[in-house]
């Protein structure tokens, strides 16, 4: 990768960095990368992935392989989910753990052979990730963990449209790609990997590339989507749509602070698993019961809740509000938040501090949004 000069800051640029300029994107430093926040505004494009396609550079994400005759084993040990009921062809989302069972990142993992996985991270938990991994090699035996973050671009075609936008521009078949499975082929002649996956809440997909098809693969999905409406996307968008959606964001709504149990994702955990890191604290906490819980927040007042913002309950502060923002489709002032576990239900009324004013919130089930589902939609 090359790397680019941002206000003193050596920030690294994905191959397709030039091509975000010259379509007038405003960049911004984001996870140790040069990258586009918006193309030409948050709502519209926001709304592209809603009712058409739009087209994400998410190359800043990091990609570590485990191989070896141990390499079941250790991604047994160190992720929550369970890894044997993946196929070659499938992944799954799971999370790395500390022995505490709180976050160290969420991730996807994938199947690519008998002894072969590929886990997809956050871009800036890569280094962190591999040296979490690369410790933990000890112990589960014959294994071998490699970054292989600069071998990818790593595309996302997300919407309604993406898979007619796509099929075009692929011999692949996509109906037989089901949710959360994955393929091998070409798109737009260069070689992919096309895996039914997305952090936006719609139908689309995720596309590894190698880096020097990024270009011809980017110009061509734009141009065969132009006339359904597709757009490139940034990051703003980006983060309202996975907001909506319920998904929850590595750095705001769970860290190394929080416990999977707190975050939400206890449906991710194979309790089953005879071992993994951070089970015997998890279960201990499951045990005992959660004092906190994250949870989805609506705001009814006037006013927008931004990360950060105190929450009230009875003139008490209770928490702060994680991510927040008003969504362009749903055009809801929305939230997430960690409570208290007792005031999680729905409808309990509380308040958030909105530059020193109180504003009347609720506590709602999440996801806020839900893709229609019809007789197209493939799981």
């Amino acid at each position: 990768m090359t790397q680019a000069q941002t206000e003193g800051v050596e920030l690294r640029r994905t191959p397709l960095n030039a091509r975000h300029r010259a379509l007038g994107a405003r960049m911004v430093a984001f996870g140790g990368w040069d990258m586009p926040v918006e193309y030409s505004n948050i709502t519209e494009e926001h709304n592209a992935v809603r009712q058409s396609a739009g087209l994400f550079d998410i190359s800043h994400m990091g990609e570590i392989e485990i191989g070896g005759p141990g390499a079941l084993d250790l991604v047994q040990q160190i992720t929550t989910n369970d890894a044997t009921r993946l196929e070659i062809g499938h992944a799954q989302y799971s999370a790395l753990t500390t022995h505490e069972g709180t976050i160290v990142d969420d991730i996807l993992v994938y199947q690519l052979a008998a002894s072969h996985y590929l886990l997809v991270v956050n871009a800036a938990n890569s280094n962190k990730d591999y040296a979490w991994i690369s410790q933990e090699i000890g112990s589960t035996g014959q294994a071998v963990a490699v970054n292989t973050s600069s071998r990818y671009v790593l595309l996302a075609l997300q919407g309604p449209k993406a898979a007619g936008i796509l099929q075009s521009l692929t011999g692949v078949q996509l109906d037989a790609v089901g949710y959360y499975r994955f393929a091998t082929g070409e798109v737009a002649n260069v070689k992919a990997t096309i895996s039914r996956t997305g952090y936006t809440g719609e139908d689309g997909f995720e596309l590894f590339l190698p880096p020097q098809g990024a270009e011809r693969v980017w110009s061509a999905l734009l141009t065969q989507g132009k006339a359904a409406g597709a757009k490139p996307v940034g990051l703003g968008a980006r983060d309202t749509l996975r907001l909506e959606a319920g998904m929850r964001l590595y750095g705001n709504d769970m860290d190394e602070t929080t416990t999977i149990l707190e975050a939400g994702l206890g449906w991710i955990v194979a309790w089953e698993k005879a071992s993994f890191n951070g089970k015997e604290a998890l279960v201990r906490q499951r045990e005992a019961g959660l004092t906190r819980r994250l949870i989805g927040l609506e705001v009814t007042g006037r006013g927008i809740a931004r990360h950060d913002y105190p929450i009230y309950h009875n003139d008490r502060c209770v928490g702060k509000v994680t991510s927040g923002t008003i969504t362009p489709f749903l055009k809801k002032s929305i939230a997430m938040a960690y409570v208290p576990y007792d005031l999680r239900h729905p409808d309990t009324e509380i308040a958030i501090d909105i530059r020193g004013r109180r504003v009347a919130a609720r506590v709602v089930a999440m996801p806020f949004y839900e893709r229609p589902v019809t007789n197209d939609t493939v799981e």
